[in-house]
């Protein structure tokens, strides 16, 4: 049926469906004679054994979805691949999907693969519409296509960053929507930053008739993210949203799925992938799910949402210990943010220090924002980078429920947190305190003078 199935197949039961599959291509023929220039040889059998002899990749020369003659198993499992992922999005909340495909690229090159192929609908647009977000590899992807990104300032809404819809539209009218080659907005991102109101930003798309690429990195671990998506579908435009493959399925990095709502102009995308691609991405992502199964993958999206409730309620006790606050953000299904004003007031480099401090105690994956930062990325400059605006009131520190956490990784990174504020708290005052005395020393001197 092409679906995932519903309960997870055992490891002996996989790598017997792989060997299937790879003597189906030709370079693993008994009597076969290779003479072209790619004939799936490899001189490692190591090598050989770690791709379970699927030599070939996937796709052809013009279109990465096409179907090779001499690797019909390696074409198999990229047609099985793109129908099982494509099933896992409806899974996860996007129902009315037309296709996708798995594609050998992360997330920024993805996106830039989208850019391409729009740019032979709208040959004279230059411009991409972009509500900020503080992340590098989007912001290139735009640029490595050879279009200028028109940044959106984010709207300070409370604690969270909004997408500023005034602003949006004003800028569309101001530039001409034909010089527009598309909206480019963002489901998941780090807090403060919340994602984009997807569902107003299609209906700005639909109206003026400019296409709509959705950056959905690590969107579909998250119910609301997913829901964010069908519904700007459902009332606006969306022509592509692309998400990560390790970030969301736990693989390793080197993959992106770009899916969207009109099977043609997704076909289109995989058509300017140009030559063959590597199959590795493919290939593990359909093990994994297989491994997982549907039951295995709702297991770990609830799970998520347990840990990120769990992490949220524990995170917050320690900013109230610290007279901090976690950041009220409740758009954001993923990332928190937990203030540091008062360690940020007690030194000008206690918050950059506490973030060396938890990288060195093997907390990773935790982001420290201090306050003023300036980061110059491809001659634009960003103000208060990482922060996703130009002055956020306050410092802060990120930690994300992502999909695979358990409660030992909160727990862990919360009590080594306590331990690295405590030392930094102790290390305020005793600077204080000789402070204080260097001044009462110089005041006694003063008097005697």
């Amino acid at each position: 049926k092409g679906k995932c199935p519903e309960d997870a197949w055992d490891e002996s039961t996989i790598e017997l469906f792989l060997h299937e599959l790879a003597i189906m291509d030709s370079n693993n023929f008994l009597g076969n004679c290779g003479v072209g220039e790619r004939e799936g040889r490899v001189a490692s059998g190591l090598v050989a054994r770690r791709h379970y002899r699927l030599i070939h990749g996937i796709g052809r020369s013009g279109d990465i979805s096409a179907v090779q003659p001499k690797a019909a198993g390696s074409s198999l499992l990229n047609k099985l691949t793109n129908s099982v992922v494509l099933d896992i999005i409806k899974l996860a909340g996007v129902r009315t999907v037309a296709n996708c495909f798995v594609v050998p690229m992360a997330t920024g090159m993805s996106l830039t693969l989208c850019f391409l192929t729009l740019r032979h609908k709208r040959p004279k647009a230059k411009y991409i519409i972009w509500p900020r977000i503080d992340q590098k590899s989007c912001f290139k992807s735009m640029i490595t296509a050879g279009f200028e990104p028109v940044v959106i300032e984010n709207v300070l809404e409370g604690d969270e960053l909004r997408t500023d819809l005034e602003a949006v539209e004003a800028k569309i009218k101001a530039l001409g929507a034909e010089n527009i080659l598309c909206v480019h907005s963002t489901t998941s991102c780090f807090a403060p930053r919340v994602p984009d109101r997807l569902e107003e930003l299609a209906v700005i798309c639909a109206n003026y008739d400019i296409p709509h690429i959705v950056n959905n990195a690590y969107g579909v671990q998250s119910s609301k993210c997913m829901h964010l998506i069908q519904q700007g579908a459902r009332v606006g435009r969306i022509d592509a949203f692309v998400q990560s493959l390790d970030k969301n399925f736990m693989v390793p990095v080197g993959g992106a799925i770009i899916a969207g709502f009109n099977e043609s102009f997704i076909q289109e995308i995989s058509k300017m992938y140009p030559g063959r691609a590597s199959a590795s991405p493919s290939l593990d992502v359909l093990i994994t799910l297989l491994s997982l199964g549907t039951s295995g993958y709702k297991k770990l999206l609830k799970e998520r949402k347990e840990m990120f409730s769990y992490l949220s309620s524990e995170l917050k006790k320690l900013a109230d210990s610290y007279n901090e606050r976690l950041l009220d953000t409740p758009h954001n299904p993923i990332s928190l943010a937990m203030s540091l004003k008062n360690l940020d007031e007690s030194s000008d480099a206690a918050v950059t220090q506490l973030g060396s401090m938890l990288f060195t105690r093997q907390v990773s994956g935790a982001r420290v924002v201090p306050c003023g930062s300036i980061q110059t990325v491809n001659n634009y400059t960003f103000k208060g980078f990482m922060s996703h605006t130009n002055d956020y009131p306050c410092a802060y520190l990120n930690a994300a429920s992502a999909i695979g956490i358990q409660k030992q990784d909160v727990d862990v990174f919360l009590k080594r947190l306590d331990k690295c504020l405590k030392t930094l708290r102790k290390e305020a005052k005793e600077e204080k305190s000789i402070n204080e005395i260097s001044d009462s020393n110089a005041a006694t001197e003063q008097l005697e003078d």
